[in-house]
């Protein structure tokens, strides 16, 4: 019986460890930091809604300018910003969502 235990073990540990090599890492590591765009974009947002409660919901770029959307406040109310290359913005305005 003791041998049959043994060979039981040896086996399972076997296993196990050719399972442990299946294991992938799917950590993300995402930057955080605003790009230029998003930076001139939520000093903007902050100058308008008169608050310094502001961050990045998502941002999309082209050629024209990086449309940006920002969340005001501790309720996350959108608001959208165009950002240009040269650092100016455009178009700041309350989404009217959140």
């Amino acid at each position: 019986m003791t041998r049959i235990r043994t060979a039981g073990l040896a086996a399972f540990a076997i296993v196990a460890m050719g399972l442990a090599g299946c294991v992938e890492d799917t950590t993300t590591i995402v930057d955080t930091t605003p790009t230029p765009a998003q930076q001139a974009c939520l000093a903007a947002v902050s100058r308008t809604a008169n608050t310094t409660d502001v961050s990045v919901l998502s941002s999309m770029g082209s050629e024209a300018g990086t449309q940006v959307k920002v969340g005001v406040g501790p309720d996350r109310a959108q608001w959208n910003c165009i950002a240009y290359s040269d650092g100016t913005t455009a178009a700041v305005q309350f989404d009217g969502e959140g």
